[in-house]
């Protein structure tokens, strides 16, 4: 149903989430893709959680915050792909309100904690390479505990405001959401009445966050390659700016896409609605989908962990004949 809702005390309380509205006929086709891209998030994020677990090598606080990243991103993927691909194999697209807020509340809420979790990466490699003789003493894992909690509580207080916002708004324009997700912005096009609370209060966390991150995040690096360019190993230099360097690309990749879509929504006006979406839901999956891939292939005790897993596996189900060794 779409059009006007007349009645001026009357606000739609379900919807239609559309994820690609010009492909609606051929939609069965999507699910192909969205459902191997998916299930490659899920293995490949859980894999190296269990690795992470496994092996006792790997029980250090670097490793631990790289599986709680890992674990985010397997919750971000689960609040949005699973409808997608119902709505793509058997026309459910539709949604409450409540759901839709829900759906809203939790995805920002993978968003911000990918964030805060890259913001205590940061912490763990200053400790480790700018105070390394106390980075056992200080990086315990009572403190780790209360970083993890305290970035749950930023990233809710952060997300609360929105939503709650969201929630107070009345939506008579249509009942349709063209857009995969209960995104803030695609919601608000449905909305009737001043909205501009509501933009005001989305720009203005927004900005104060991401300010916040880099800030941080520029001083953190900043004191870290100096303090790497001193050191008088080689080899040691040579680490910590490989460990570092796989944590910027992460970082560059996560911000460079929450940037760009952000952007794109904005300026791509000329752009079709089905274009806008595939944008916006590759700027979204690509960083939780890439993230193991990064961490697996240039963290070396990662790597070889996994090689060691692997080859546990091989010998249970064939035995040491067909192992080739």
């Amino acid at each position: 149903q779409s059009g006007w809702n007349t009645s001026a005390n009357t606000s739609y309380t379900d919807f239609l989430l559309l994820a690609f509205p010009g492909f609606q006929k051929s939609r069965y086709l999507l699910a192909i893709p969205f459902f191997c891209i998916y299930l490659m998030i899920i293995f490949a994020n859980s894999l190296l959680i269990y690795t992470v677990k496994a092996e006792s090598c790997l029980h250090s606080p670097m490793y631990l915050l790289i599986a709680l990243l890992l674990a985010v991103n397997v919750f971000g993927s689960t609040t949005v792909l699973p409808q997608m691909l119902l709505s793509f194999l058997f026309g459910i697209s539709s949604i409450s309100l409540t759901g839709c807020l829900v759906q809203m509340f939790f995805l920002y809420l993978a968003i911000m904690l990918d964030t805060g979790i890259l913001l205590m990466m940061a912490l763990d490699r200053y400790v480790a390479i700018c105070h390394p003789l106390h980075y056992a003493d200080i990086l315990t894992g009572k403190l780790l505990g209360l970083l993890a909690a305290a970035a749950l509580v930023r990233s809710v207080s952060i997300v609360s405001p929105v939503v709650i916002l969201a929630s107070q708004v009345r939506f008579c324009r249509s009942n349709v959401i063209e857009h995969f997700a209960c995104e803030h912005m695609a919601l608000m096009k449905l909305s009737c009445g001043d909205t501009s609370r509501n933009r005001v209060v989305g720009m203005a966390v927004r900005s104060f966050t991401i300010v916040f991150d880099l800030v941080f995040l520029a001083l953190s690096y900043s004191k870290i390659i100096l303090t790497a360019l001193k050191m008088a190993s080689g080899s040691f230099r040579h680490k910590a700016f490989h460990t570092c360097g796989t944590h910027l690309i992460v970082l560059f990749i996560g911000y460079s896409s929450c940037l760009s879509s952000s952007i794109v929504f904005r300026l791509a006006k000329s752009a079709s609605q089905d274009v806008h979406n595939l944008l916006s839901v590759m700027y979204l999956l690509f960083p939780w989908a890439i993230n193991p891939v990064i961490y697996g292939v240039r963290t070396q005790e990662i790597r070889e962990s996994i090689l060691r897993l692997f080859r546990k596996w091989r010998w249970a189900l064939f035995g040491p004949r067909k192992l080739g060794t």
